[in-house]
């Protein structure tokens, strides 16, 4: 594959090999982390989360071979978030997940240590100061993800619409339309957040994220879980093998002096 490394979740191109192709992955402000929650400082000028989502476009659900996406138009400034550490809104350009194979594992971030068995990624752009999502990619004010934890608990009705799709897309380079999703009903009831300095965790690995997780998980069913791992193949469909999409996750990396900061009291 010209100019692109094939990286993937397995032991020969998983997260610990991928320094070799993206040696930013050694980087001082890498994502994931664990937040230890007593360690963040609690900042009294950090803005709440503003999230305007009510008149985005779906697009697409796809898999890319790593996860399953949903992506939106984001030619003009309908679908933003704003205030937290932010001073400009970033538009909403794609979510996606990463999960693991049971409950104890997943997501990308941990909290004090605890993993959860899967982790949101809702990924927007500051299209106020680059022209297009792949220069905002590349700077260190780019990006804002909002990372959103899901537990197993009562199951998420809004979430069934992704999941009843996920056959549609189930190998590797496919897509689907996908109309009318807005991703607010993905969102917890309390919008306080860790926030902190970091990158994109899968390769290229660009340090241009500023990260944005929230403190309260969202409820989904373990059967909806298993939507995601039972669905989904790493594979294509004209491979022979047939690997199931779980374990998409980037293990936490060193903090290397970063300050994590809270919107709210411990």
């Amino acid at each position: 594959m010209t100019g692109q490394h094939c990286w993937g979740y397995g032991e020969e191109d998983g997260p610990s090999e991928w320094y070799r192709y993206f040696p930013i992955a050694q980087g001082n402000r890498q994502s994931p982390i664990n937040i230890v929650a007593n360690q963040a400082v609690f900042n009294a000028s950090l803005k709440p989360l503003v999230v305007s989502y009510d008149q985005c476009t779906s697009i697409s659900l796809s898999n890319n071979g790593h996860s399953v996406m949903v992506e939106f138009e984001d030619n003009d400034d309908k679908t933003v978030i704003t205030g937290g550490p932010l001073n400009d809104s970033y538009r909403l350009k794609q979510f996606h997940f990463h999960w693991g194979t049971q409950r104890h594992e997943g997501s990308e971030h941990t909290v004090d240590g605890k993993s959860y068995p899967c982790e949101l990624h809702l990924v927007h752009w500051n299209a106020k100061s680059y022209a297009t999502f792949a220069e905002a990619a590349a700077a260190s004010d780019g990006l804002v993800v909002i990372g959103v934890f899901l537990e197993i608990g009562e199951e998420h009705p809004d979430l069934n619409r992704l999941t009843d799709a996920l056959y549609m897309v189930r190998f590797k380079g496919t897509k689907a339309q996908f109309h009318n999703f807005n991703p607010k009903c993905l969102l917890p009831e309390n919008l306080d957040y860790w926030t902190y300095p970091g990158s994109l965790t899968t390769p290229p690995l660009n340090e241009s994220v500023i990260w944005m997780v929230l403190k309260q998980p969202i409820s989904v069913s373990e059967k909806q879980m298993e939507r995601f791992r039972k669905t989904l193949l790493f594979n294509g469909e004209e491979e022979e093998e047939r690997i199931h999409m779980v374990n998409n996750f980037r293990p936490p990396q060193p903090l290397n002096g970063r300050k994590v900061q809270a919107s709210f009291k411990c």
